[in-house]
């Protein structure tokens, strides 16, 4: 029997999740499963990944084979790289010790990558906020603007009286 680590379709149309299971190969995929692992909702940014970490790594090490989407959840998670460090226990090049201070190292510097990103999407977000505040705020005090200048009537200009109150044309009449 080959077991596979697959993903499990739920929710609705355009806000669909998924079940991490692990299942019967030859079962369908919203079928019958042997165990649940986990949650994935690829609908936050980042994804949302809940898995149980200790099962995964087991079911792993028994032999279950991951899809590509899996192992790639799996991956991002660290259960892979802790089944491959696990690997050079059971070949006698890395002690338990050293597994686990490797693996912290790692584990800490995905999740400073990971807080960098949730950092960085909230500071875009706040920042297009603000221009779009400020682009708001520029349209409507131009909109002022245009408005109060129609609203306003136009000085009354006042023809200056000079003393010469002669025409140009008069004036050429009476040179020659």
């Amino acid at each position: 029997m080959a077991v596979k680590i697959r993903l499990q379709r739920h929710g609705k149309k355009d806000s669909v999740f998924f079940h991490v299971v692990v299942s019967d190969g030859r079962a369908p995929r919203d079928g019958k499963f042997i165990e649940k692992l986990g949650v994935y909702n690829p609908n936050t940014n980042p994804a949302t990944i809940d898995i149980n970490f200790d099962s995964a790594l087991s079911w792993l090490q028994k032999g279950a084979q991951p899809t590509d989407t899996c192992r790639a959840i799996l991956s991002y998670k660290g259960v892979m790289m802790k089944k491959h460090l696990l690997g050079g226990v059971a070949k006698g090049a890395l002690t338990e010790a050293q597994v686990e201070q490797k693996f912290n190292k790692w584990l800490e510097d995905k999740e400073g990558k990971v807080s960098g990103k949730k950092d960085r999407l909230s500071a875009d977000a706040k920042k297009m906020i603000n221009d779009r505040f400020k682009a708001e705020t520029a349209k409507k005090e131009a909109t002022a603007a245009k408005v109060l200048a129609k609203n306003t009537p136009a000085p009354e200009v006042e023809v200056e009286k000079t003393e010469n109150t002669e025409t140009p044309e008069s004036t050429e009449e009476n040179k020659g």
